[in-house]
């Protein structure tokens, strides 16, 4: 059954059934930025070790997007999800016997299996639409994300029904997690490609062919857009909560409510900005994304400033910051761009590399994962050592201006390129994608 063949109703099935799983997946892979915040407590962490303690399932989310995304070219997104799933429940439900800092350390690199979710499932849904449609599926499916806000949001809650143990709520996902593997194994079906390939009996690509693609500088420019647009999104998500608790004061259900108005446009969008790349082209969305989050992370970076002035019965002491009311509506507005990014980036990848969207998809994945596991620690060691809380911000803001300039130097080159070469090469309808729809 070849592509051609598949009916609107099977493709929507397909994403559909994709995102949800992706979605409790999410959720599960951020659940250290709410109960985090309580073994912090419980346990007389530092900013630092909680960094570490936050970012280190994105590091085994990153590093198995790679050999998850190879597996699902193949052996089929289903099969890969449903087992990826079920190791991930049971590492969820071990994180429960923890009982020290690093007895917790390692349960959190199982629990963290839940990030390579996103290879599979796009490997997966984009064998399901032509290439001028997986723009916007892709971008649906990105929408999973929004499981950061459904653990920002109800964790905290969750939490005080379970008595404000944190154990509790780790048990509920992973119970949740085995539920949503088996509903997926039930009304999902193996990718055309994959079926086409086992009728006509075609062998898979070894794993060395798969990992051709990656020697090119191209996959790893993409690669660090993908570290800030999605990397820098996640390690916000993590890091907001123990933001708003101290710099703000505020109490951890507060505190994760606001971190949600984050993260929930940082994936809703996503299908919005899957779209916008099939009509503008990815290359625009790109730059909309990048300078509009330089734009926001800079005023994120103004620091507290302490103020002594003469008072008529002394010296009055005060401290200026950015008004929470506007602190909040900044981060709205950069995980709004940062979801247009995610999906723009992964625009780029089926339209270039067709046939190993698992591999190179999984490198991406994997890099931009990484940034979820490094900036958090990144976060806390800066915050341990100069005591600034913005200097997060600041560091966003460098790691974007370094992907613009890349970018518009990369794209610059190229295009010198094509007017130096043949004009065929300019009209070939995959990289007439990039620039929208004609």
């Amino acid at each position: 059954m070849g592509i051609a063949k598949v009916t609107s109703g099977q493709r929507t099935q397909a994403l559909t059934a994709s995102t949800l799983a992706f979605t409790m997946c999410f959720a599960v892979w951020t659940i250290f930025s709410i109960i985090g915040v309580k073994i912090k407590a419980e346990l007389g962490l530092s900013d630092t070790q909680f960094g570490i303690l936050v970012a280190t399932p994105i590091l085994t989310g990153s590093l198995s997007r790679l050999f998850l995304g190879i597996w699902t070219d193949q052996y089929g997104g289903r099969i890969v999800f449903v087992i990826q799933m079920l190791a991930t429940a049971g590492a969820a439900y071990l994180l429960t016997l923890a009982s020290t800092y690093p007895m917790l350390i390692v349960a959190a690199l199982g629990v963290g299996l839940a990030g390579g979710s996103f290879a599979v499932g796009v490997a997966y849904v984009s064998k399901w639409y032509p290439k001028e449609r997986q723009g916007t599926a892709l971008g649906i499916f990105g929408m999973g994300n929004v499981g950061a806000a459904v653990t920002n949001f109800g964790a905290p809650f969750l939490m005080i029904a379970m008595g404000g143990a944190w154990q509790g709520v780790a048990k509920v996902y992973a119970v949740v997690l085995v539920i949503t593997a088996i509903l997926f194994w039930l009304f999902t079906k193996d990718d055309p490609v994959l079926k086409e390939r086992k009728e006509k009996g075609i062998k898979h690509a070894s794993f060395s062919e798969q990992m051709k693609p990656l020697a090119n500088l191209q996959v790893w420019r993409f690669s660090l857009y993908y570290f800030f647009v999605f990397g820098a999104y996640v390690a916000l998500a993590l890091w907001l909560p123990r933001y708003y608790v101290g710099a703000y004061g505020l109490e951890l259900k507060t505190a994760g409510m606001l971190a949600a108005c984050y993260a929930l446009p940082g994936s809703v969008f996503r299908a919005f900005g899957g779209w916008l790349s099939d009509v503008w082209g990815a290359r625009t969305v790109m730059y909309i994304t990048f300078i509009a989050c330089i734009i926001c992370t800079f005023f994120l970076s103004y620091p507290a400033t302490e103020y002594r002035v003469a008072g008529i019965t002394g010296p009055i002491e005060f401290t200026m910051a950015i008004p929470l009311e506007i602190f909040v509506l900044l981060t709205i507005v950069l995980g709004f761009f940062m979801s247009l990014g995610k999906a723009a980036v992964y625009k780029h990848i089926p339209v270039y590399y067709p046939g190993h969207v698992g591999s190179v998809g999984g490198i991406v994945g994997l890099i931009g994962g990484l940034g979820g596991f490094i900036l958090p620690i990144t976060f806390g060691i800066m915050n341990d050592l100069i005591g600034v809380w913005t200097s997060c911000f600041m560091l966003l803001t460098v790691i974007t201006a370094i992907a613009l300039v890349w970018m518009h130097v990369s794209i610059k080159l190229m295009e010198q390129r094509e007017t130096e070469e043949p004009s065929t090469l300019r009209h070939l309808p995959e990289l007439e994608s990039l620039h929208g729809r004609k």
